[in-house]
């Protein structure tokens, strides 16, 4: 979406997470890393859009209640919910959750990018479940300050494809600063490294496996981050509930498909070189298939609740 189609591999603009972007080499909006000095890196709003509906099918509703029971019982809560939204990209988090959750909230929206941050405040929703008011902020920067004194008087911090992007280092800072802070966290729409595609093809396996290679690169987390996110609350006294939320892709979704394939097979051939003859046949098959209807995807994914305070341990 960030850049121009094209039929081959060859120059697919590819990121971690198998959005499209706008120049080779970008990576997630948010990180959790400080002293980075370069132009801060943006998913292509117009990607996070395409997703959006099918991020909101996705997320784990089943999560939300044994959310809504600790939110009704924080000790000392005298106002409204306070949530921090982590890597907010173009707001659809809030979108969907703050219409889920009953009374008066406070979304604090953090991003690197300030053209994201603009359109996820001005998107924003302004009633909660119940008519209650809905305010916003923004804040700009990496979230490697996070610390239990950034989320004091926090009730929950959010997050969408965010945890497969970051290091076993940078989840542990993110759940030192949630537990510490007393805050629930949920943690929606993480890769799990597993695609169905229907009809199948003999390449599907190779791309899979070099896109999940992909993932890892650079000591990020990819399909390994729900795994490591659970063992660091658990680990921090955290009570971790975790669902599924795959994507489910069909000729409805067609768009999305399109561009979801061509980030995922590019990602696949930056990883594995060799495979870039092969992955122009395969993409152009997929393609046409897609363009003809006939194209179905399941794109595994999952989502994590946290909530700590309580006796560790996940189920």
């Amino acid at each position: 979406m960030g850049s121009k189609a094209h039929e081959g591999v060859g120059s697919a603009l590819v990121v971690a997470g198998a959005g499209p972007v706008g120049r080779a080499g970008e990576r997630a909006t948010v990180r959790l890393r400080d002293g980075d000095s370069e132009e801060p890196p943006r998913y292509a709003p117009e990607w996070l859009q395409l997703r959006q509906a099918a991020d909101a099918t996705a997320r784990a509703e089943e999560l939300l209640d044994p959310l809504r029971v600790r939110l009704a019982d924080l000790p000392g809560r005298t106002g409204g919910l306070v949530v921090h939204d982590l890597g907010c990209g173009t707001g659809s988090m809030g979108r969907w959750l703050a219409p889920r959750l009953d009374g008066s909230q406070h979304w604090v929206l953090h991003d690197r990018d300030p053209y994201l941050l603009h359109f996820a405040a001005v998107a924003a929703p302004r009633s909660a479940a119940d008519g209650s008011r809905v305010t916003v902020e923004t804040r700009r920067g990496d979230v490697g300050r996070l610390t239990p004194d950034a989320l004091a008087g926090a009730s929950l911090v959010t997050a969408s494809a965010l945890l497969d992007v970051l290091t076993p280092e940078e989840v542990g800072t993110l759940a030192d600063a949630c537990t510490g802070a007393g805050c629930a966290a949920l943690l929606t729409l993480s890769v799990a490294g597993r695609v169905e595609l229907t009809p199948a093809d003999p390449l599907d396996a190779e791309i899979a496996e070099a896109f999940n290679a992909h993932q890892r690169r650079d000591g990020l987390l990819g399909p390994d981050a729900v795994t490591v996110t659970c063992e660091a609350f658990a680990e921090r006294g955290a009570t971790v509930r975790v669902h599924a939320s795959p994507w489910l892709l069909g000729p409805d979704q067609a768009a999305l498909t399109e561009q979801w394939l061509r980030g995922w097979v590019g990602a696949a051939v930056e990883q594995r070189p060799e495979l870039r003859e092969r992955a122009d046949r395969y993409l152009r098959d997929r393609l046409a298939a897609c363009a003809a209807g006939e194209l179905r995807a399941v794109v595994h994914h999952s989502d994590l609740l946290a909530l700590p305070g309580a006796a560790g341990g996940t189920s």
